[in-house]
């Protein structure tokens, strides 16, 4: 009922997750991350659980091919299930089980994993792959974007479209850009705004917060103003409308 993309930013070490769907607040079930651990996105009839114990088995030093391997085998419901997982080092691995509504299924490419349930075909993943890979240009957040907005024109979730959410993780165990489409005619029209707002004071605002290299972040509030201003005029000058 859903479809994702998850991928590790080779320049940076940071990880993404973004997910859509013709279901209410996907962001609030699918997606699960945390900073120099990995990502995993469970869907169909999710498991938060996998979540829960997969970040739990990746901090602990267990392969994406480790995590998925042991999550299914434990769960009784693992026909009905779909998983993907990437670690650390952009290694991906993957379930779709086969009681899961086609088409189903599964895609990776070099720090980047795609699946899907329930989709139009499996044009959807792949489209979203290619998007992907020929973004290398853009930004980690907008290449996320780009991706799925492909997935989306190659049919996306066969029942339509309602919801979607984006992570990204950097350092810390909580996302450094985090936004969700909960209801919405047109989820990734709605998210490309939403992500163009969050440049103008959001983003830049996270480099204030604290840190575990600096546990007082920045509390000079004037300073934090004029950090936010100038980085949101350099971002536009990059990104115009």
């Amino acid at each position: 009922m859903t479809w994702s993309i998850l991928a590790r930013d080779a320049r940076t070490g940071a990880l993404g997750l973004l997910c859509a769907s013709r279901a209410l607040a996907v962001g609030a079930v699918v997606p699960y991350g945390a900073g120099r651990t990995g990502a995993i996105a469970t869907q169909a009839f999710a498991n938060p659980f996998f979540g829960v114990d997969g970040l739990r088995m990746l901090q602990d030093g267990c392969s994406s091919q480790e995590v998925v391997s042991a999550l299914a085998a434990l769960d009784e419901g693992r026909d009905h299930r779909q998983v993907h997982v990437i670690d650390r080092a952009g290694c991906v691995a993957a379930h779709t089980g086969p009681a899961c509504i086609e088409w189903s299924g599964s895609v990776c490419g070099p720090d980047v994993s795609v699946a899907g349930n329930m989709l139009a075909g499996p044009q959807v993943v792949e489209a979203t792959l290619a998007a992907y890979l020929a973004a290398q240009a853009l930004d980690f957040d907008e290449r996320l974007i780009v991706a799925m907005e492909a997935g989306e024109r190659a049919g996306g979730d066969k029942r339509g479209r309602q919801s979607c959410a984006i992570r990204i993780w950097t350092e810390a165990p909580f996302p450094s850009f985090d936004l969700r489409v909960d209801d919405h005619a047109a989820p990734l029209a709605e998210l490309r705004r939403l992500w163009r707002l969050a440049h103008q004071g959001y983003v830049p605002f996270q480099t204030a917060l604290p840190s575990r290299s600096k546990p007082a972040g920045c509390t000079d509030r004037e300073a934090v103003y004029r950090m936010c201003s100038d980085y949101a005029e350099a971002w536009n000058a990059r990104h115009p409308e």
